[in-house]
């Protein structure tokens, strides 16, 4: 049985071709730790995890320290399998975005030594759970170690086509009316159907922004994204007005702060658009208090704020089981994570235009290997694992 025998971290600085600003930040680059996980047989797989101040507050340094230190710690000498997933999660209090990189490393080490695509590895994870866990079962749960699930080695009965693209939303950057239609026209241009609007740092305005995408881009169907920047009050009026004029929104999301979900429930109840939980889940605990509240219709699931793959699987499974929606989405990251991202939502098989952008924000990808972008289309690796052999120069 392998063991892992090294995790090395790298930082990686990724230029933006046009800046990102929401109502959190606004950033010209994506800047991120790249982690490898070598086993004894000198497998390598690869993760990141990207800097998110303003969101879970991890950062560069923070994750590096954590990564070169007590996850290293906790993963050298273990076995090079799922098995050490658990490990990953109990080596450090926080610090989601190290934990999010060196759980897609473990993910990606066991889909390159199986000689399978990342999608294809999730696909037998995710098949088996269920399997598990299916209706009348004598069985009493699949194989834990530490917590986490452990996979084996059965692949999934019939099998199933592999998916060689996924589509994505496009989200338009907090700009003036002016400068979000011209980047909506741009954007339906490049062959997106779903812009994601940027709103909450100027209420009174907010309305307006969202008109002008609409008669830039007719065709599109149009998501908002408030990033916690409205009060209840603030986001019952803009929607409102949006409403009164027969605006078309397939969601709103996190439309008041993270831990307010009496003022998300009230939103919710009193305008006729579907809420988003974005910031407000982090973990499955996030994900108990805003069901039980009734704050939202679905929920934004991020590997970076829950930390990884291994986590994310089980808020998705809840999310679900609850009748809640479920979207897939990124932080400013790398090319790297978005493609663990994307190899998840192709195994679970989520329908619809998911939230992972990030990369076609980039001037060109940072790796050998790993995803592409064709406008919308994101487009998978004929390669095993995440598909990625290095960082370019």
């Amino acid at each position: 049985m392998p063991r892992v025998a090294a995790v090395r971290t790298r930082r990686v600085r990724v230029p933006l071709h046009t800046p990102f600003v929401t109502a959190l930040r606004r950033t010209d680059f994506a800047e991120t730790v790249v982690v490898t996980v070598e086993d004894s047989d000198g497998c390598v797989g690869w993760g990141e995890a990207p800097q998110v101040w303003k969101v879970t507050g991890d950062s560069l340094a923070g994750s590096a320290a954590a990564l070169e230190g007590p996850i290293s710690d906790a993963l050298v000498g273990a076995a090079a399998d799922l098995s050490s997933a658990g490990l990953v999660q109990a080596a450090v209090v926080g610090n989601r975005s190290a934990k999010m990189a060196a759980d897609i490393a473990l993910h990606d080490l066991v889909a390159r030594r199986a000689g399978v695509s990342m999608v294809e590895h999730l696909d037998v994870l995710v098949s088996t759970r269920a399997r598990w866990r299916s209706p009348g079962s004598t069985n009493a749960g699949p194989p834990l170690v530490e917590g986490h699930f452990v996979q084996t080695s059965e692949p999934r009965g019939g099998g199933v086509s592999k998916p060689t693209q996924l589509l994505t939303d496009m989200t338009l950057s907090v700009g003036t009316p002016a400068d979000l239609a011209e980047a909506a026209a741009a954007r339906a241009g490049d062959g997106f159907t779903t812009l994601k609007i940027k709103v909450g740092t100027d209420p009174a305005g907010d309305a307006e922004r969202v008109l002008a995408v609409r008669e830039a881009a007719p065709e599109c169907r149009l998501r908002l994204d408030a990033n916690t920047g409205w009060r209840a009050d603030e986001a019952v009026a803009v929607l409102t007005t949006l409403a009164d004029k027969d605006v078309e929104l397939e969601l709103v999301e996190q439309p008041v702060a993270r831990r307010d979900l009496e003022g998300m429930a009230y939103v919710r109840r009193h305008q006729p658009y579907k809420i988003l939980a974005d910031e407000s889940v982090f973990d499955l605990e996030d994900l108990v208090d805003v069901i039980r509240a009734g704050a939202a219709d679905a929920v934004n699931i991020k590997l970076a704020k829950c930390g990884g793959i291994t986590p994310a699987v089980e808020l998705l499974e809840v999310a679900r089981s609850h009748g809640l929606g479920r979207l897939v989405g990124c932080m400013m990251e790398s090319h790297l994570g978005i493609g663990a991202a994307a190899a998840l939502v192709a195994a679970l098989g989520i329908p619809g235009e998911q939230d992972l952008d990030a990369g076609w924000w980039a001037r060109t990808s940072p790796y050998e290997g790993g995803i592409g972008y064709d406008g919308p289309r994101i487009l998978f690796p004929g390669a095993p694992g995440l598909g990625i052999e290095g960082v370019l120069a």
